[in-house]
């Protein structure tokens, strides 16, 4: 099997068993609250992902509609090492990360781990993304409360479950302490330097994937 062919099944899969989640879910919802009236949820909630280096992550995130605001930064150590040269050393136990407000009303947070695992990096590299590698590239979900943890673990056990991977999904599910910004420089970094190599090799391609496989998302 061609690394294309093998490439698209793994994102059929995974589409299916988000297909296959999100559906479980809605069933939930239901059984808890049969006789109560659905309310439109308009206020705005945060998410926070890490998937190797945040200029990528920072970028599909900001093309996905809904997203009102992405922040790159470091989360996972202290704040006096959430620094960019102290980061990249590999032992200060900050993952490189971005924040995401998004409106649940225009798009869920299902939506968004469907994202996140689909194109924004690869789940199955432990410890890397691509040519970057150490601990502060890692896969990883920081979850804001109970509810969060719930539908990330549900939708890896998924994903899982329907193999929508060739390799195991070794990405942490961890509880967010705190989240601090990243340097000036490294906010909106694809947009302001759309012809840098890296960019154009690791990144874009993401980009791409995102308007191909979300269509009604993207922006």
């Amino acid at each position: 099997m061609s690394k294309q062919t093998s490439a698209a099944t793994s994102v059929s899969k995974a589409q299916i068993a988000f297909t296959a989640f999100a559906l479980a879910m809605c069933l939930v919802a239901r059984a808890e609250s049969p006789t109560t009236p659905a309310t439109v949820v308009t206020s705005v909630q945060t998410a926070v992902f890490a998937g190797g280096c945040f200029w990528g992550v920072d970028a599909v995130f900001k093309h996905v509609k809904g997203v009102a605001e992405v922040v790159s930064g470091y989360t996972g150590g202290k704040a006096t090492t959430a620094q960019y040269e102290k980061v990249s050393n590999g032992t200060t136990g900050h993952a490189e990360a971005v924040r995401v407000k998004f409106n649940p009303a225009q798009v869920s947070y299902q939506q968004l781990l469907q994202v996140f695992f689909s194109v924004a990096h690869d789940p199955t590299q432990l410890n890397r993304q691509g040519p970057d590698v150490g601990s502060q590239y890692r896969s990883a979900v920081f979850y804001i409360d109970s509810e969060q943890q719930k539908i990330v673990q549900s939708y890896i056990q998924q994903l899982t479950n329907s193999r929508a991977f060739p390799k195991p999904i070794v990405t942490q599910v961890t509880p967010l302490q705190e989240f601090y910004p990243a340097e000036k420089y490294h906010q909106n970094y694809l947009a302001l330097h759309p012809e840098q190599p890296y960019i154009v090799y690791n990144d874009m391609p993401k980009l791409d994937q995102l308007r191909k496989q979300f269509p009604a998302l993207y922006q």
